[in-house]
């Protein structure tokens, strides 16, 4: 499959009064035509930067982009005008945002809010732009007679399902879909990822799952890239994660997962905490955490070392194997 988006080496810094917030620091990533590619890891690593950054969306202050390269169709968006950018966000690519409650407006009826995506980026009427709102209400499978009601009149589901169907209302290229399922239980969170699934496919589109649930990765993904410390430690398609998970953090993530083949009495958390994104280690982001680590990890900084085809780790430990299979 041809790679549609390449992140290369982006970093973004946010200079705050208390320091410099190294968010991402080197990330790379890449999407293909037609995939969905889940992006795992905890709270502060990363993910939602690197998804503001690839909306042209980092607030500026506090936040720096200072270094890389965003391509989307061989296009570097970071070198793209405001107004090229402006064209680019919600008719190539789109964003759905974590909180549905804070996404929408609430003194403006739903309709509206869908109609108005229509019509900054489609040549259509205002009566026409509300009818296709309605269409696709429907589509996320809301009744076209709620277009007229207002956001607290719905659920925190549906109010999800209409941050959806502005996301898609323009038919883009990429959804990136950050974490859509938070806010949600467990039935609606089962209901929305099917339904992400089944338009995903519909209008071919290529997504970016931002989450920290392997669950939805499992359920839901491709492929399947880890980040911690403003970087990817690991990537391979989900079979092979799964079935070989390499990196030290991968390995704690899985572990503190319930299983349901196998009877313990408690589960095993990764130990610490994220550091301090002010402070990160010299070397290893993980090598505070990590039961492996030596003095090399807390000094060198290691590199992606493809391990197998497609799957690619951040670790030591797998410079022998590598060399190995060279020979």
């Amino acid at each position: 499959m041809d790679t549609i988006l390449e992140v290369k080496d982006l970093v973004i810094h946010y200079e705050t009064d208390d320091g410099r917030v190294y968010a991402l620091n080197g990330l790379d990533l890449d999407l293909r035509e037609g995939e969905t590619l889940g992006l795992v890891g905890e709270t502060g690593a990363g993910k939602t930067t690197l998804a503001r950054g690839i909306m042209g969306l980092v607030p500026d202050p506090p936040g720096r982009i200072k270094g890389g390269e965003i391509l989307y169709r061989g296009t570097d968006l970071l070198r793209c005008s405001n107004a090229e950018m402006r064209h680019v966000r919600g008719k190539k690519i789109a964003m759905i945002f974590q909180d549905p409650m804070t996404s929408l407006n609430p003194v403006t009826n739903v309709g509206v809010q869908i109609a108005e995506a229509i019509s900054n980026h489609e040549h259509l009427s205002h009566r026409d732009a509300l009818v296709k709102a309605r269409e696709m209400l429907e589509q996320v499978g809301i009744p076209a007679g709620r277009a007229e009601e207002y956001p607290h009149q719905f659920s925190g589901g549906m109010k999800q399902r209409v941050v959806i169907a502005i996301a898609l209302a323009c038919n883009p290229d990429i959804l990136i879909a950050d974490e859509p399922t938070t806010a949600l239980d467990v039935t609606i969170q089962a209901q929305v990822l099917d339904m992400l699934r089944e338009l995903r496919e519909k209008y071919s589109m290529s997504m970016l799952l931002i989450t920290h649930d392997l669950g939805v990765v499992a359920q839901t993904c491709d492929r399947v890239a880890v980040i911690y410390g403003g970087e990817i430690v690991e990537s391979a398609d989900v079979f092979s994660l799964f079935e070989r998970h390499l990196h030290p953090y991968t390995q704690g993530l899985l572990n503190s997962i319930p299983k349901l083949n196998e009877d313990v009495d408690r589960l095993q958390p990764i130990e610490g905490m994220m550091p301090d994104p002010t402070h990160l280690p010299e070397g290893c982001k993980f090598c505070t955490r990590c039961s492996y680590a030596t003095e090399r990890c807390r000094t060198s900084h290691p590199v992606m070392r493809e391990v197998a085809s497609g799957h690619s780790v951040r670790c030591f430990r797998y410079e022998q194997e590598e060399r190995h299979e060279d020979r």
